[in-house]
């Protein structure tokens, strides 16, 4: 994961758990994904698009664009790259 404190995306790939992940595009998703978070314009919120490794389409995570915590958004990411990883149709909040 870029580790930057001004980065405004992260780019990583995991595994989706059991349940995949939820997407307003194609539902729940699965296997290897790629996920993108990206700060809004607003600078308090994410946008996160999901996408099979590999695949050129991008995916919506269901409940993008999302409030960033307090931690920002480096934290953000790291806290939904676990969510993934535990599947149960994660989603972006």
């Amino acid at each position: 994961m870029n580790t930057s404190p001004d980065t405004n995306a992260y780019t990583d790939s995991v595994t989706a758990g059991p349940g995949g992940a939820m997407t307003d595009d194609v539902g729940v998703i699965t296997g290897d994904l790629t996920v993108r978070t990206t700060l809004a314009g607003d600078g308090r919120s994410a946008h996160v698009a999901v996408q099979y490794t590999g695949a050129e389409e991008w995916y919506t995570l269901t409940g993008s664009p999302a409030p960033i915590p307090r931690g920002g958004l480096a934290a953000y990411h790291r806290d939904l790259l676990g969510r993934i990883r535990r599947g149960q149709g994660a989603t972006a909040t």
